[in-house]
């Protein structure tokens, strides 16, 4: 069933969702239709505010499913299976809440794919990313490359099927935190719960500001980001967030 390949689990706001195919967690049919029913329930859920996506066992993800692929002699097969593999990595960027992955090893292809359409990423130490398309008759993963890397460590890896260690996203400033593999999760949920901590239309109107000014010129983003501000600004939170802190207190927020 297509609830056993990711599992969700909600505490504290955090949704943790769970990739759930052993050994290596690769990416099926099923396991992408759950990933957008848990994105688009998470945007319409209120005891939802942030989604932390990980993997169970010592492998974040090792791509797509090899054993199954479209079949290019039937009609219409390999077209539906590209829109929905576009429409998995979509639906974490449109997901109106904040979504963290904790990349718990390796994540490659399809599984690094996952990882950069969230918000931002943790990683354990023993965690490589890389996209080796070229090694097993695939091709894709540039567009999702480049808004990472530059020119060059994009085609590299597209050529060759380079991996990088946790360690060098790190040091790029890709990853939030780069840390031992047993306190990966401790880490990641702490920041989560941060996150949901924030004024639920605050933290909307904050994914889909930084969504959309990637498409624009400075000029007309920031003009996009004041009709934020002044939508905000008529809200019960907003009020509230600043009676805290002229009282010095921590806010409590209604989402409305």
């Amino acid at each position: 069933m297509a609830e056993e390949t990711v599992t969700l689990e909600v505490r504290d706001y955090v949704a943790v969702a769970t990739l759930n195919r052993p050994p290596v967690n690769a990416v099926n049919w099923a396991m992408r239709d759950r990933i957008i029913e848990i994105m688009d329930q998470a945007t319409d859920r209120d005891d939802i505010r942030v989604v932390l996506l990980t993997a169970q066992g010592s492998v974040f993800c090792a791509g797509a499913d090899l054993k199954q692929r479209p079949d290019p002699g039937k009609h219409g097969e390999y077209w539906w299976h590209n829109r929905l593999t576009r429409e998995t990595g979509n639906s974490i960027k449109e997901c109106a809440k904040p979504v963290i992955a904790a990349v718990n090893g390796a994540a490659l292809g399809a599984g690094f794919g996952l990882a950069a359409a969230c918000d931002f990423m943790l990683a354990s130490e023993n965690a490589v990313f890389g996209m080796p398309e070229i090694n097993v008759g695939l091709a894709g993963g540039a567009a999702m490359l480049s808004r990472l890397f530059p020119a060059p460590k994009v085609r590299r890896m597209m050529f060759t099927g380079q991996r990088l260690p946790a360690s060098e996203l790190y040091r790029l400033g890709l990853l939030e935190a780069c840390v031992p593999q047993e306190k990966l999760f401790e880490e990641a949920y702490a920041l989560a719960v941060e996150v949901a901590s924030k004024a639920p239309l605050g933290i909307k109107y904050a994914k889909l500001s930084c969504n959309m000014v990637e498409l624009m010129p400075a000029k007309d983003a920031y003009r996009f980001e004041q009709n934020f501000t002044y939508e905000l600004s008529k809200t019960e939170d907003a009020a509230e967030a600043r009676r805290a802190t002229l009282e010095k207190r921590p806010p409590v927020y209604k989402g409305r």
